[in-house]
């Protein structure tokens, strides 16, 4: 993150930081930390050995299940009222005979 907010123009600094919600001193203390030889010895706790990273097929099997499960969902809704809409047509029905 330091060294893309360093390779930024003057401009762009604040839009990287917008856009991670950072602030500028998380900035200064980062880059403090890393001139002072503290960042070799951090891991990220998200790709490190202890937590290994999902197979990208695993992640998009997910992703789908996730997606299929909303649209059976969405489909049952409009099932529902696709029913509703069918019994107040023949309701409707039944009045305008029993009019006449």
């Amino acid at each position: 993150m330091v060294a893309e907010y360093d390779a930024a123009p003057a401009g762009e600094k604040g839009a990287i930081l917008r856009r991670e919600r950072l602030y500028n001193s998380h900035i200064i203390e980062w880059r403090a930390a890393r001139d002072a030889g503290a960042m070799t010895t951090l891991t990220d706790q998200r790709t490190s050995p202890a937590r290994p990273k999902r197979a990208a097929e695993q992640a998009e099997l997910e992703r789908l299940r996730k997606k299929v499960a909303r649209l059976e969902k969405d489909l049952a809704k409009r099932d529902a009222a696709l029913q509703v809409m069918g019994k107040a047509s023949a309701l409707l029905e039944l009045l305008a005979e029993s009019a006449d």
